[in-house]
């Protein structure tokens, strides 16, 4: 079996594992796991030495470079032309490849840190005052003061401390976590809503009442949360947690009582949701059919049903009036919230699979995150996708040294961008920092046996230190510890040399981008096929990784 195959068979034995039930066939692949990764480990210690051929002495390092995969001399940044792109009542567009220069990489991040600049929201006296600055000095200078201003951030976080806290209730998988004041809220497989007051990890409610597994949780914001209060004659400081589930239904939750204020049947598995606070607020829900669908917030009726992606929604996220919808495929659609009690939603971009290079079928898992005109995608990879959603331009983001590497999750908090990374053969789990808005890697941070990461939540405490929860198989409080203290952090920074070149990689690299079956025993190909026919070809995330 050879290197790739042995990826993918690992990749496929992970996806696998996290099923509730498992049929005594899959229990047989899972117990191959470890043999599996042993054989890989000893294909890739063979093809990392020298290589020689009778007669002819082979050079190791020449060999070596031969096989590296995105050598940075070699593979100048770029973006790819999109392919086509579904918009309504517009023609196919196109671009061609601009090959990246050092300079032109260099000048697209200062572009890039101007336009997040604008876009999130700056104060123009500030504005002015750094286009007063940049027209009087030159570049250079420019350059030089924000390589100083990295070197600086990214030498304090070689430094950080965190200390560890292990949640522990849940009896199945955590799917989502949201954090609200000092609470943390966590969802999970085994159909339960728990919430943990974390000065003192302590479970302090479990919210039954799904019959589900619960899929994804979002917190509207306090004025959103007052103006139901005040219907429900609750004090205006209530805050509510809406919950998703497989029972195709989302619940609303009083944090202070634990009670079960509201239900709203969706006639579909919800498999992602967000809340949207603009005009009287809006509940986006996402379907294992690809349904989006809009809910008032001050009635719960639907406002609107668009079969707007091929297979399940598995990420929606809100930007301002924006609302970003991920999906199995690995489509991106994005739409504006226009504020109507009919139909609020209007679709302004589509990209399919195609566009964003990440098809997977039914099994893929889209994790997304927005940031003025780009989206962080997370699908599974050894790299972040970035989409500029407005043209369609793709670039790549090196979140794994290996190409075993997989990254399930990608958050933003500050001027972090942070992506889980789990490595398939060695099984070592790690977050990535990179800065924002220049996407430079920062540090890695590790712990021994940490267990793959699946969802995460971040905060800042009121001293500015961070605050942030984990979730997958373990649930884990993350606490910054002060520099000066003497206290023993938990973590292990470390800094992956391999990463530092990976800003913006080409996107014809060598990595095998498609999931097909070719790897697949006959046996397991008749298997898929069976499920396949069973169940009709749908929902088949939902049903790998959260029935």
């Amino acid at each position: 079996m050879g290197e790739v195959r042995l990826q993918k068979k690992l990749r496929q034995i992970e996806n696998l594992e996290i099923k509730i039930s498992l049929t005594p066939e899959e229990r047989f692949k899972i117990s191959r796991k470890e043999e599996l990764r042993s054989r890989l480990a000893e294909l890739q210690l063979q093809l990392s030495g020298p290589q020689q051929t009778p007669g002819i002495l082979g050079d190791g390092k020449k060999e070596k470079m031969k096989r590296q995969v995105g050598d940075p001399s070699e593979a100048p940044p770029s973006q790819m032309s999109p392919a086509s792109k579904i918009h309504r009542g517009e023609n196919e567009t196109k671009a061609q490849n601009t090959p990246g220069s050092p300079a032109r990489q260099r000048q697209a991040r200062a572009d890039a840190a101007e336009m997040d600049r604008a876009q999130d929201g700056a104060k123009p006296g500030k504005v002015s005052q750094r286009s007063r600055d940049v027209s009087g000095s030159c570049p250079q200078q420019q350059l030089q003061q924000e390589e100083a201003e990295f070197t600086s951030l990214k030498a304090s976080w070689e430094k950080a401390r965190f200390r560890l806290r292990l949640l522990d209730g849940h009896n199945d998988i955590i799917t989502s976590v949201v954090a609200v004041d000092n609470l943390v809220v966590s969802g999970s497989r085994d159909t339960t809503v728990k919430v943990w007051h974390v000065p003192t990890a302590t479970e302090q409610k479990n919210l039954g009442g799904h019959t589900g597994g619960v899929t994804c949780l979002s917190a509207p914001p306090p004025e959103y949360c007052k103006r139901l209060a005040g219907s429900l004659s609750l004090s205006d400081k209530e805050r509510f947690i809406l919950s998703g589930s497989a029972d195709c239904s989302v619940k609303i939750w009083a944090l202070s009582t634990g009670q079960c204020v509201k239900s709203v049947y969706t006639f579909n598995a919800v498999t992602a949701l967000c809340f949207v606070p603009e005009g009287d607020g809006y509940i986006i829900t996402g379907s294992d059919g690809g349904k989006v669908q809009a809910w008032s917030w001050h009635s719960f009726q639907n406002c609107q049903s668009v079969n707007a992606h091929q297979e399940a929604v598995t990420s929606i996220q809100s930007q301002g009036p924006l609302v970003f919808s991920g999906s199995a495929e690995g489509g991106v659609s994005v739409w504006e919230n226009r504020c109507s009690d009919r139909d609020p939603l209007k679709l302004l971009h589509h990209w399919s699979g195609q566009v964003t290079d990440l098809g997977g079928g039914a099994d893929g898992r889209l994790t997304l995150s927005p940031r003025g005109d780009r989206v962080f995608l997370a699908y599974g990879r050894a790299w972040l996708k970035i989409l500029h959603w407005r043209t369609g331009m793709m670039s790549k983001l090196t979140n794994h040294s290996s190409i075993t590497g997989v990254t399930d999750c990608v958050h933003q908090t500050g001027g972090l961008l942070i992506g889980s990374s789990y490595d398939l053969a060695s099984a070592e789990s790690a977050l990535n920092l990179f800065s924002l808005p220049q996407c430079r890697y920062l540090a890695s941070l590790t712990w021994p046996n940490a267990p793959r990461i699946l969802c995460f939540a971040a905060w800042t405490t009121g001293s500015g230190d961070h605050r942030w929860v984990t979730g997958g198989r373990d649930l884990i409080v993350w606490e910054q510890l002060p520099s000066s203290g003497k206290q023993r952090g938990d973590v292990t920074v470390k800094r992956d040399a391999l990463m530092d070149s990976g800003f913006l990689e080409s996107e014809s690299d060598t990595e095998d981008d498609e999931e097909t079956d070719d790897y697949e025993d006959d046996d397991e190909r008749e298997d898929s096929r069976r499920d396949s026919d069973k169940d009709g070809g749908s929902g088949s995330w939902l049903r790998c990784l959260l029935q």
